[in-house]
Formats: structure tokens, sequence, C-alpha cells
């Protein structure tokens, strides 16, 4: 396994950026046509990747181009994973029955679990050193000239939006055979000192936090060292303690929470409990074919009614983002709205597209308030569909003219 190591050079400094590793490339200087932050083209990347842009009704106006959908898990569920440890295992097997030559992902520091190294992964075998969540930033993108220097021709990738935009803008130029891309949802991020922060937060005992999990039951998990695990109802986290820019404006403004452009997106979502598969194109259900005998899929399901919840949303971001403190909801309300929100609040697909809207009014309210020159060029026109039903439309010169 090859690990990325400092003498791969620091990021340029640049301003809305997530370090995806472009610049980090002899090919820096494609950061200005590479960068989802600039002026993201998904119709047109859509169209190159899938065979076609998103359909103008039904979910892919949330969730973008893909051929089916599942709740997934894999059986027996990995140890050390996540969830069941699909998304590795998808790579695993390619490098198995080397339709891949090697596997370009992220590994943890060998000093901190929680922080994320890029690596490449040559032998099957260690696709276990990739399970897990980790937070911060890492150039995964970096690895591509080291790979090509390696002689490996057929890659797989797992990556996160902001990587899988950039890697297909400079995927011609780069000379591989084929990049066959696993990604994972994502909408916020942060670094990994701020992410120990808020694990201290969690727990007077962090460091012996093996794992958190944000689910869509409304809990965040917590597994320990000693073998215990905790739940902990969304609004009782110390959300509103956290700095101001604990997570940062490029997190607060993607505009790609699903992973457009991957070929099978994994994640969580619309899962219902398990895992939820999105599978975009004929490369992405090759990937998930060669494991079906492991993974047992199902029709996705939903519930409840999502309005609600994101108009709430809708306004405490306004306040958020025009400086103003988060309304609190009393302490002796929270118990009993926690107890609610997994039983009538949206479960499933319908919470699905529920963060999809609501990540959609935090992208145009965010960047009105700290960046709005860059919007007419940031924010696609399938941001502001899904904006458009809580009154959050595009005001002059905001967005591109046809």
């Amino acid at each position: 396994m090859t690990v990325l190591t400092p003498s791969a050079g620091p990021a340029e400094s640049r301003g809305l950026c997530t370090d995806c590793g472009v610049s980090r490339m002899g090919i820096a200087k494609s950061c200005g046509t590479a960068c989802q932050f600039i002026k993201p083209d998904y119709p047109a990347m859509e169209t190159v990747v899938q065979g076609r842009t998103r359909r103008a009704t039904g979910d892919e106006v949330f969730f973008g181009p893909f051929q089916a959908m599942y709740r997934a898990a894999l059986t027996p569920a990995r140890e050390g994973a996540q969830w069941t440890g699909l998304t590795t295992r998808l790579a695993e097997k390619m490098l198995e029955d080397g339709s891949v030559d090697g596997v370009i992902c992220m590994v943890p520091d060998a000093d901190d679990p929680w922080k994320p190294v890029p690596a490449i992964i040559t032998e099957a075998a260690d696709m276990a050193q990739a399970r897990g969540m980790r937070m911060g930033y890492a150039p995964l993108l970096a690895m591509l000239e080291p790979a090509a220097e390696m002689g490996l021709k057929r890659l797989a990738m797992i990556g996160i939006p902001c990587q899988v935009y950039a890697l297909r803008r400079i995927e011609e130029q780069l000379g591989f055979e084929s990049i066959t891309v696993i990604g994972t949802p994502c909408s916020d991020n942060t670094t990994t000192a701020n992410f120990h922060d808020f694990l201290a937060r969690l727990s007077d005992k962090p460091e012996t936090i093996t794992y958190l999990e944000f689910r869509a039951d409304y809990h965040v998990e917590l597994r320990f060292d000693d073998g215990r695990s905790q739940t902990i109802p969304f609004l009782q986290l110390p959300l509103s303690d956290l700095s101001p820019d604990f997570f940062p404006l490029t997190c607060r403004t993607c505009v790609d929470y699903t992973n457009t452009l991957a070929d099978i997106t994994v994640g969580y979502m619309g899962g219902t409990g398990e895992q939820w598969v999105i599978v975009r194109n004929d490369r992405g259900a090759r990937a998930l074919e060669a494991i079906r005998p492991e993974v047992k899929l199902s029709a996705p399901a939903g519930k409840g009614k999502r309005a609600g919840a994101v108009a709430g949303f809708r306004d405490n971001t306004a306040r958020a983002a025009g400086g103003l403190p988060l309304r609190k909801m009393p302490n002796w309300l929270r118990p009993i709205v926690g107890w609610l929100m997994p039983r009538i609040g949206p479960r499933g697909i319908e919470f699905a597209r529920a963060r999809l809207e609501m990540k959609a009014v935090e992208a145009v309210l965010h960047l009105r308030r700290e960046e709005p020159a860059k919007m007419k060029n940031m924010i696609p026109d399938h941001v502001w569909d899904l904006a458009a039903p809580y009154d959050v439309t595009p005001q002059e010169g905001e967005r591109q003219k046809p």
C-alpha cells in the first residue's frame, strides 16, 4: 500500500477549497476548470459520465441520473466498517478479480485514526484498512500521479463529491484506461482538529470513542473501545455551541450532496437503517453485480413529510447566514421532539429528499451572505429548483441567464 506523505508538497493557497489534490499535481493550473466551487457545469458532466443529464421530474431532480436505487446490506457485515462494509467490499472485489490494478482511497493516519490519509491500495487484503469514517481534508487526487508512475492502468477511486467532480474534469488528461468511481455522499466536513473538539463535547473521554455515525433515525451513534455504545438524539447535540467556522463555507455551499458523477453512490440517507445504493451507469451496475451474492437488496421506502422540517431548517439557516444566533429549543421540549422526529419526521427516501432540499437552501443563503459575486457561477439550476418550494429564489444577478 502506498500512502501519500507530506513530501507531496503543500496545497496552493486558494479561496473556496477542500484540498482535493489537484493543486498539488503537475496540472495544478487545471484547478480553474476542475473545481466544483468555481464554475461547475453539471449538465455537461452528467452527459459525459452518465450519458445524459438528470430528468426534470421524479427522484433524479434530487439525486441525479441513476439506473436503480436500493436499500442494501453486505452480509455478513464487515468488522470495522462504518455500516456493513459495502463501499470497501466493492473495491476489494475489483482487486480480487483483476478488473482494477489499484484503488485510490483514504486510510487512517498512523497517529490519529480520525485523520484521513490518501493511499493507493493494490492488494485486496489491504482494503480492510480503508473501512470506517474519517473527518478532515486530504488531497486524494494527488495520488493519481504516483499511480501512473507505478504503471497502474485501471483504477477505482472512493471519493466525496468535490473530489469526484474534479477527477471527472481532469480524467481525460490522465491517460488511464479506466477509473471506476465509488462515491459517498457528503455535505459537512471539518478539520480533524475541529472534529476532536466535537468529540470532546460528547464524552469526557473522547479518546475512547472509536465510531461515530449520524443516522437517519435522528440519532448519533457512538461506540467506545470497551465495547459500549451510546445514541444521542440530534436535538441533544451541542451543534449550536460550535465555532461559526466549524463547517467551512465549501461544505455549507456544496451543490452535489449525492455524488452525481460517481458510477455508484453508497451512503445511508435513504437506507432506512441500512445502506443506500444508487447505481448510476453500467460500470456501477457491474461493480454491484460482482458482489451480488453477498448483498441483501430491497426497494427503498419513505415515510413522513419533509416540508415542515425543511422550512424550519431554512429559517434557522437564514438567521445563521445573517449572523444572528440560532433559535434554541427549550430544554424541556427537546426530549419530546426527539421522540417524535423518528416517528413522524421524514424517513428513508423522504429523509434523503429533505436533506437535498436543505443543502440547496443552505448553499444559496450562505453564498448570498458571504460570496454573492460567486452565486451565478456556483449554483447549478438543479439547486435552484430544489430551493424554490421554500421561497428561496434567485435575486437579480444570482443566476446565469440561458
